[in-house]
């Protein structure tokens, strides 16, 4: 189909410029696929490597300067912060995985998640950018972590020697114990 016969339908117009685009970049660079490239959100937890959908993650943030405890919550939920007028709870993914508790040092930052019902921003050590990895770069295989996620893994991106667990947000966003995080229910 023609771009010109889509100009009444701008959204399917754009779908075929974007596509149209990502076929020229891979022929560009010499890939045969036709741009089925995943981009992820590559983060640290401690000394080891994620990448999480770009999708699941709203914004990155620095962590904010002013974060407010919640009585009776748990050790890994660091409290509540105002971001621009909205109230999200900050996460210590680390410490949830029982990881020890994140430094809250200068690398560190917020992933804030693309959920409307669950306004959270998760505190991981690092983020160092995003990655793209190609289709074949995927691998059902769940890898062995140091810190205990595997629950929350789906499969990873292998590409040389490097290796790129898969985080689900949305099995995070799941999980009973993540989203009622008060002591005294032991939930």
């Amino acid at each position: 189909m023609t771009l010109s016969a889509l100009s009444d339908k701008p959204f399917e117009l754009l779908v075929a410029l974007e596509q149209r685009a990502r076929t020229a970049i891979a022929n560009r660079e010499g890939r045969d696929k036709q741009g089925e490239d995943w981009v992820g959100v590559g983060f640290k937890l401690g000394q080891e490597n994620f990448v999480t959908a770009r999708s699941d993650v709203r914004e990155i943030l620095p962590i904010p300067n002013a974060i407010t405890r919640v009585p009776g919550a748990r050790p890994w939920l660091r409290g509540i912060a105002n971001v621009r007028g909205q109230l999200i709870t900050i996460v210590d993914l680390k410490a949830y995985l029982g990881g020890g508790a994140s430094l809250m040092g200068r690398h560190a930052r917020v992933l804030v998640l693309a959920s409307r019902d669950v306004p959270t921003g998760i505190l991981v050590d690092e983020v160092v950018g995003f990655r793209r990895f190609s289709s074949t770069d995927y691998t059902g295989e769940t890898p062995a972590t140091n810190i205990r996620c595997e629950n929350y893994l789906d499969g990873c991106y292998r590409r040389d020697d490097e290796v790129w667990p898969l985080f689900s947000l949305a099995k995070l966003l799941r999980e009973e114990q993540f989203l009622r995080p008060n002591q005294e229910t032991g939930a």
